[in-house]
């Protein structure tokens, strides 16, 4: 079956040429059948666009002129999906302290927030009372990100889009500020974080830049050669750069994927399910402790496959909190002779770990 958002977009472009059509015309230009026709000229209208009809032999098609078009063409599903995403952009808030990213109101958090307001202002009328309804319903809870100005990701996209070089200045973890020349190739939205994957003009490497330390990015009018990427994805290559110095570290736990993916929502893992109680996680760790705190929150036991001295570590920390613990309590944690950690619950047969 034929996209519906392209035929009806396919409809609304014949019709957009201001002239008469016979439904049999139309419906042999669309490929479609005459009541799928008439369907699609019900969806029109139901959007706002004023399609007027002449019954009976000579009848037509025609798109009325000099009335007001309605400027999306959005269904239902659509409109909802699009104040979601709207709703999720606008809940982020700037990261405070010192930053090079945008000024107040030119992030793309701040015009996702006025987008969000005015919305159902560009909609079919039949749509604005169901989005206006759902704006009513909803909250997002905030969350802490730098930002980023939407003008930048605009440019940025327009570079990429005509690969034409970039110049900007750009500082780094450290503080320090360096100018760089980049061919432009990718935007990455990863946790809440903004990059760029470019090709390093003056390096001649690939580097990932954090867009929110990015200041004065222009376009240069130089066009460049597209080189394939270093991954399969852009996505793929920064995540491998960022965990290029942390330790690898697998966990099979005790618990079904959904529970294992509730608890680790804001972490960069890998989860997957091994059957209805058991999933594997592969992650990287910056430290054993950051291991320990994440596995508390899973309330499920679990075996670690990492390297020795991690082991050891969970192993002399699971340690000290059975040294910690008071004496003849029904659960207690474990740490075995393998650096397998867990709960041990009341049941019969082996542990588990």
């Amino acid at each position: 079956m034929a996209d519906v958002t392209q035929r009806m977009l396919a409809l609304l472009s014949t019709l957009q040429t201001g002239r008469s059509f016979t439904g049999d015309e139309l419906a042999r230009r669309l490929s479609v059948s005459p009541r799928t026709l008439r369907r699609d000229i019900d969806r029109l209208r139901g959007y706002g666009y004023p399609v007027d009809t002449q019954p009976g032999p000579g009848g037509y098609y025609r798109l009325a002129s000099g009335r007001t078009m309605p400027p999306l063409v959005l269904d239902d599903d659509e409109a909802v999906a699009t104040l979601l995403a709207l709703a999720s952009l606008a809940a982020v808030e700037p990261s405070t302290g010192p930053s090079t990213g945008p000024s107040i109101g030119e992030g793309i958090d701040a015009a996702a927030t006025r987008a969000y307001g005015k919305l159902d202002q560009f909609l079919p009328a039949r749509l604005r009372p169901h989005v206006a309804s759902i704006r009513s319903s909803l909250e997002a809870s905030p969350q802490r990100a730098p930002s980023v100005a939407a003008r930048q990701l605009g440019l940025v996209g327009e570079a990429i889009a005509h690969r034409e070089t970039m110049s900007f200045t750009y500082t780094d973890a450290r503080g320090e500020r360096t100018e760089r020349r980049v061919e432009p190739y990718r935007q990455v939205h990863h946790l809440l974080r903004w990059y760029l994957l470019a090709w390093d003009v003056d390096r001649a490497d690939w580097r990932v830049f954090r867009l929110d330390r990015v200041t004065g990015p222009s376009r240069t009018g130089h066009r460049y050669t597209p080189r394939p990427l270093p991954a399969e994805s852009a996505s793929e290559y920064l995540r491998r750069g960022l965990n290029r110095n942390k330790e690898r570290v697998s966990v099979l736990v005790e618990a079904p994927a959904a529970d294992v993916v509730d608890a680790l929502k804001f972490q960069d893992a890998e989860i997957h399910s091994v059957d209805d109680t058991h999933t594997r996680v592969s992650l990287a760790l910056d430290s054993w402790q950051w291991l320990v705190l994440n596995l508390a929150f899973l309330e499920a036991g679990f075996e670690i496959d990492a390297a020795p001295h991690l082991l050891e570590a969970c192993r002399t920390f699971g340690e000290r909190l059975l040294a910690a613990a008071p004496a003849g309590q029904s659960e207690s944690p474990m740490v075995d002779d393998h650096g397998r950690a867990g709960s041990r619950t009341r049941r019969s047969g082996p542990l588990a770990w």
